[in-house]
């Protein structure tokens, strides 16, 4: 017959299962009391708080102190106190103290004595009159990432020491209150991205408002911006004068980023403000400059062409301030670049003038004027190489009969449809002589368009369609029969 346990050892026995389950249904309460009020907040003050508050009065502690891993994880600041002592916002470098260590060495640690532990730091007790006989620290640590520590003082029972059971609840509370906290911040990122992202957007919207509408045709002057992120550096523009003149300009921000669209809107609003006033390109770009000199941010300049063309005599005046040298594509087909006069804008003084920024005086006579960034010639192309000025120049040549539009389309067409990411900003500016009664025809290194016709697409317009075929092979000098089998290829 087996031996049956005292009625005494019985009883102790169930007794200590009942505390057992009743301390284990606490902690399962207490963590869904957590998860609730943790779920329902994305603040992280409040997070913690929440958090703090019911821990200290779950594991039935005078005080605690939840700190967060702050400066690159090197120091450990206090964000929620618990107790009759407050000590939010001291600070604790990572590695010192008995918290200090626990996050360094992302271990857990009862002191039943801070008086015989040397690494108890006993500046706070003397500071505050506190006085602090036992801890409990556990660091707090999602995805082996650890965020802070929670340090509990003084357990408020007879004997005031934590035990083991204490710990292991701490462990588990911790877990879940970084979890929290982890998540807390991972919104509050997220909220900043999307406000960063409106700004953002308004911001391009306001940069883009910048630059001129496209004019109706026939207006002499065209130009694009294709910015290789959301804010350019890059800008042109051009308006109209009360005597019909022409102003036109075009810049590139040395830089990327906010602080280079900045400048740049800053330069465009600059032209269009003072360009009402000041009639010679010269002295309008020493005006900016001077502008730029006095408030600009150290180390950024702007490269820039500004411009006067008379549309009824095709003069142009010219002033070029540290920008790649525009293009004059002229009637016989020859390019000739117009150097800069002087350095970027911003960098120094500059007067306008002989000694400084000079106007260029010429005449298009038929001719065109390209103006363009360092984003055109040095954008690369599907083979890796760049575009580079005799690149730009054999599309130019090879698109001269065509609209203004459809050579900018053609150029941006090039640089962009790659598949390669673009690294800078793509800004063209043409400017032409479209003087009635004028030959505009640009020669090239080929025969040329030899006709041009819009036809209907149906059936009954392909006798028209062989007739201006046959006429071009004619006007070529094509053999009879080489033309007739490109009729009939038609």
């Amino acid at each position: 017959m087996a031996n049956t346990p005292p009625a005494s050892d019985r009883r102790n026995s169930q007794m200590f299962d009942r505390r057992r389950a009743t301390a284990t249904s606490g902690h399962l309460e207490l963590l869904s009391k957590m998860s609730g009020h943790l779920a329902v907040t994305l603040n992280l003050e409040e997070t913690i708080q929440k958090a703090l508050d019911l821990i200290v009065k779950f594991v039935k502690a005078e005080g605690g102190a939840l700190f967060l891993l702050e400066d690159k994880f090197a120091t450990l600041i206090c964000k929620a106190s618990a107790g009759p002592v407050d000590i939010r916002g001291i600070r604790v470098k990572s590695g010192e103290g008995i918290v200090g260590q626990c996050v360094t060495e992302k271990s857990s640690r009862i002191v039943r004595d801070v008086q015989q532990d040397p690494a108890f730091d006993h500046s706070v007790d003397d500071s505050t009159g506190f006085q602090t006989r036992s801890i409990l620290c556990v660091p707090m640590t999602v995805h082996d990432k650890t965020l802070g520590a929670i340090e509990l003082v003084n357990k408020s029972t007879d004997d005031g020491l934590f035990s083991e059971t204490d710990l292991l609840m701490l462990q588990t509370l911790a877990s879940a209150a970084a979890l929290a906290i982890h998540n807390a911040h991972m919104a509050e990122e997220l909220v900043e991205q999307e406000r960063v992202s409106r700004e953002l957007e308004l911001a391009t919207e306001m940069q883009r408002s910048l630059l001129p509408d496209t004019p109706a045709a026939p207006f002499p002057v065209s130009g694009f911006n294709l910015p290789a992120n959301e804010m350019s550096g890059d800008f042109y523009d051009f308006f109209e004068l009360e005597d019909g003149r022409i102003y036109f300009s075009l810049g590139d921000v040395s830089g990327k980023g906010m602080d280079a669209a900045l400048l740049m809107s800053k330069t465009a609003s600059l032209f269009r403000c003072l360009g009402k006033t000041l009639h010679e390109p010269d002295t309008l770009l020493a005006t900016i400059n001077r502008e730029l000199c006095e408030t600009a941010i150290h180390g950024m300049f702007v490269t820039m062409v500004c411009g006067l063309l008379n549309p009824e005599t095709g003069a142009v005046k010219l002033a070029n301030a540290g920008h790649e040298p525009p293009l004059i594509h002229s009637r016989d087909g020859t390019f000739s670049a117009l150097p800069a006069s002087a350095p970027p804008l911003g960098i120094m003084p500059l007067q306008a003038g002989d000694t400084g920024i000079r106007n260029e005086a010429f005449n298009l006579d038929g001719g065109t004027l390209y103006i363009f960034t360092d984003g055109v010639t040095e954008g690369c192309l599907e083979d890796g190489s760049r575009l580079e000025q005799t690149g730009f120049q054999d599309i130019i040549r090879e698109r001269s009969e065509l609209p203004a539009a459809a050579r900018i389309e053609a150029v941006v067409s090039i640089l962009s449809d790659t598949g390669r990411k673009r690294h800078d900003d793509i800004t063209l500016l043409i400017v032409e002589d479209k003087r009635s009664g004028l030959d505009n025809h640009i020669a090239s290194d080929g025969p040329g368009m030899i006709a041009r016709h819009t036809f209907p697409a149906r059936a009954d317009a392909l006798q028209a369609v062989r007739e201006v075929v046959n006429n071009a092979c004619e006007t070529c000098g094509c053999a009879t029969e080489t033309a007739t089998d490109i009729v009939i290829a038609v």
